[in-house]
């Protein structure tokens, strides 16, 4: 594989990792677009604005899109995430189609923004937004980010509340696509079986003219916020438990260590949680695992159970964690989490689209591309110092804590 890279005078880049051994070829268009980069009065734009994309364009009908789409092969109509520090539109087809899919993606990233779609795409949002507040854990992952994250814009919900997508107009979200949507804040990713120079002259050709503006982002450090909030939801059948704690940034070298310790606390098999929660039937489901985001980092903690078990559960938390700060991890626990994580690097080296999407998200952190094997390297050097000095570094029991369900009386854990 040889991994490759260009950028447009425009400040467009593009990258690829090429393997002409691949079946398929896969292509996104990454936009440093999320949430973090609204204001509060337009929460949700970012998302609402990846539906739009997919509305049509002066050049492509939604149907048109939807054809093409079909004709090419492409598994799903509309690929494509909002998260809090992205936006991106994905593809994977056969290799003999990439200069017609570069061609529809490009179109794409300069969509109509029609007015009447605006005003359809948005009782579309707020359907979706109700969906997910009527859907365990109802809304639970937004209102503990918002505990935790406070005023900084990491707290903003991706899709927005009612209020907001339903006060957005389609004056403000063209300003918003003209000043995140240049050129020099967007990267074109590949994977597979790539002709590289072929796309940098369809680039060039199609991208070439797109306007540049200067844009900006400030990823502040958040002031972390701890304590314990509850959230009665009486039609629940069962408990949800969610804590987050400070963990490292994206830029940090502390996250692959933060990664092989989130591992043994709480991945889904053979894990800390597992062989507490799972094992002995406390649980439906429990885990952890890290987040990173520009110069900020968090771990998840999750627990599912029966209400009547919320209590103890949450005492049987604290007690696994105060052994993992005071007692650190073993050497046994660190060579299985380094198997296991390896398995996974080279597993989902096999998707071509999940090799695009390591392209593209080494970009978005600004960090230099590294191929599976210098991160599997990384990983493999680790050591048990290093774990035990990031857990004392972010410590689990400094957290908030939030709890949804029938129960309206738990406390937290001293």
């Amino acid at each position: 594989m040889e991994y490759r890279q260009h950028q447009l005078d425009n400040g467009l880049t593009i990258l690829a990792e090429c393997n002409p051994r691949a079946y398929m070829s896969a292509f996104g268009f990454f936009v440093k677009a999320g949430s973090c980069d609204e204001t509060p009065s337009i929460g949700g734009v970012s998302h609402f604005l990846e539906h739009m994309v997919y509305k049509g364009t002066p050049n492509r009908s939604a149907e048109q899109v939807n054809l093409e789409l079909d004709e090419m092969g492409c598994s799903s109509n509309a690929n494509a995430r909002t998260s809090e520090e992205s936006t991106i539109y994905h593809a994977a087809v056969l290799p003999e189609f990439q200069s017609q899919m570069i061609h529809l993606m490009s179109d794409l990233m300069r969509p109509s923004l029609r007015e009447v779609d605006f005003e359809t795409e948005k009782k579309v949002i707020i359907e979706e937004i109700m969906m997910y507040q009527d859907q365990p854990p109802y809304g639970g992952h937004e209102q503990i980010m918002a505990n935790f994250f406070g005023e900084h814009p990491l707290g903003q919900s991706v899709l927005g509340t009612v209020d907001t997508v339903s006060g957005l107009s389609p004056h403000q979200m063209r300003e918003y696509f003209d000043s995140r949507y240049s050129p020099g804040n967007i990267a074109f990713a590949a994977a597979g079986d790539v002709d590289f120079e072929q796309m940098v002259v369809d680039l060039e050709r199609i991208c070439g003219d797109w306007q540049p503006v200067e844009v900006g982002r400030v990823a502040r450090r958040a002031d972390y916020h701890t304590g314990f909030d509850s959230l009665h939801q009486p039609s629940s059948q069962q408990q949800y438990l969610l804590q987050l704690s400070p963990g490292p940034s994206a830029e940090s070298p502390d996250r692959y260590a933060a990664r092989v310790a989130t591992t043994i606390l709480g991945d889904d098999s053979g894990s800390r949680m597992y062989w507490d929660f799972l094992d002995p039937g406390v649980a439906e489901s429990a885990g952890a695992g890290s987040y990173e985001y520009l110069n900020n980092g968090l771990v998840m903690t999750y627990i599912c159970c029966s209400p009547e078990m919320a209590q103890e559960n949450l005492a049987r938390l604290k007690k696994l964690q105060d052994q993992f700060l005071d007692h650190g991890i073993t050497q046994k626990e660190l060579d299985l989490a380094k198997r296991k994580i390896a398995s996974h690097i080279v597993l989902s080296s096999e998707r071509t689209e999940r090799r695009m999407f390591s392209v593209g998200a080494q970009w978005l952190i600004n960090q230099p591309f590294k191929q599976v094997s210098e991160i599997a390297e990384i990983y493999d050097s680790i050591t048990l110092a290093q774990v035990n000095d990031v857990i004392r570094k972010h410590p689990p029991q400094v957290n908030t804590t939030l709890v949804i369900g029938p129960q309206a009386d738990l406390q937290p854990v001293p």
